[in-house]
């Protein structure tokens, strides 16, 4: 390869040098193309801001919305394919644990993935709200579920409000069935009269203990 020397005879150019410095040329092109990239991957999470309002609304329908998908996933989900695990729950617990807490471990593990999605991986901000609308519910859950009516953390809490007073009763008529069929009221955070619930439950009078108290 060859060039004007300035002298008016060609100048030699090593190809071995041209070759080099073309390689160096795509070197930094490739290097630039790959900080570009990381630029607009990693602060994602931090640009795709959201309105903290916006934010509240997705928690808060997340939240109410977990209370229909658990009305769906106590109903058919647990009381059908899934009564292997659920039915320890309707029968006298012996230990500290039972079968069907692996529920919980189940349904946690969306909201830790959305969570981990929204504040570490630069997901959608939606995520982040939704994880912690999931988690939120969980955590009512369990202080209504498991602490409040079924006592599994010692406390001297009685239910006074009409609100509670329905719920709690809602859930004993519930545990009043042994069996995977014939239960009423599946929801949580929502139930029907209790009086709507005892003619329900008087219509099913065989599958219904004696004992309606909770286990």
């Amino acid at each position: 390869m060859h060039a004007d020397s300035g002298l008016g005879r060609p100048a030699r150019i090593s190809p071995d040098r041209s070759r080099a410095s073309g390689t160096a040329q795509l070197d930094s092109r490739a290097a630039a193309m790959r900080k570009a990239n990381l630029i607009c991957m990693v602060p994602a999470r931090y640009i795709a801001a959201m309105h903290p309002a916006i934010g509240i609304l997705l928690f808060a329908a997340t939240v109410a919305g977990m209370e229909a998908f658990a009305y769906a996933a106590h109903r058919w989900v647990m009381h059908g394919p899934g009564w292997f695990l659920h039915a320890s729950h309707h029968a006298p617990r012996t230990g500290m644990f039972e079968r069907n807490d692996l529920y919980a471990v189940i349904f946690a593990i969306p909201s830790i993935v959305l969570l981990l999605g929204g504040v570490q991986l630069g997901w959608w901000p939606g995520t982040t709200w939704i994880g912690a609308g999931i988690a939120a519910y969980g955590a009512i859950y369990f202080g209504f579920h498991d602490v409040i009516v079924h006592r599994r953390l010692a406390h001297h809490y009685v239910a006074r409000s009409t609100y509670m007073k329905r719920i709690v009763q809602a859930h004993r008529l519930h545990h009043a069935v042994t069996s995977r069929h014939g239960a009423v009221s599946f929801g949580f955070l929502w139930a029907p009269r209790a009086d709507t619930l005892k003619r329900q439950l008087k219509a099913r009078s065989d599958l219904i203990r004696v004992n309606m108290e909770p286990d």
